[in-house]
């Protein structure tokens, strides 16, 4: 058994088409208006320091699953349809990227409505259902990995203790 690590989120992170960067690229989107002379390098030090987090990876990786399995056609029926077609009101795919936004306090929900309701970077791409590849976990836990990483970096900004 693969046992969980940083290294094994970013491996199906990436099997999915998504990378660190991408993630990166939306965490800098969204703090630089707030955190002067922010640089990318700092941004991607936050998104491994919630990558490195065990409920993280628990979420991505039961998230990436279950797009999988729904890609697969190997859900059962009525799952198989409402997770395919990422069914409005099927919440679910929120309940578990709410998961990794709460490790890091309000700011996270804030940021990660935010994200949920603009689609920004990787997300738009990951939740645009015209290349047949499910992606209606992964959106989420892109977009709430972007806004937990946001959220550690603005507590740091402000001289708060950051939860490792």
């Amino acid at each position: 058994m693969k046992a969980l690590s940083t290294e094994l989120a970013i491996e199906r992170l990436e099997e999915r088409g998504v990378n660190v960067d991408d993630i990166t690229e939306l965490v800098f989107d969204l703090q630089a208006p707030y955190v002067t002379n922010l640089t990318r390098a700092t941004c991607k030090h936050n998104v491994m320091r919630v990558l490195s987090k065990r409920e993280v990876q628990n979420a991505l990786l039961t998230g990436i699953e279950l797009d999988r399995l729904a890609e697969e056609k190997k859900l059962r029926q009525p799952l198989q349809d409402i997770v395919a077609s990422d069914e409005g009101l099927y919440g679910i795919d929120e309940i578990i990227a709410l998961a990794i936004v709460n490790v890091y306090g309000s700011i996270g929900l804030t940021n990660f409505g935010y994200v949920d309701k603009i689609k920004p970077g990787i997300v738009e791409k990951l939740n645009d259902h015209h290349d047949g590849k499910v992606h209606t976990f992964l959106d989420d836990i892109v977009g709430a990995i972007a806004a937990a990483a946001s959220s550690r970096l603005a507590h740091s900004e402000e001289g708060a203790d950051v939860p490792d």
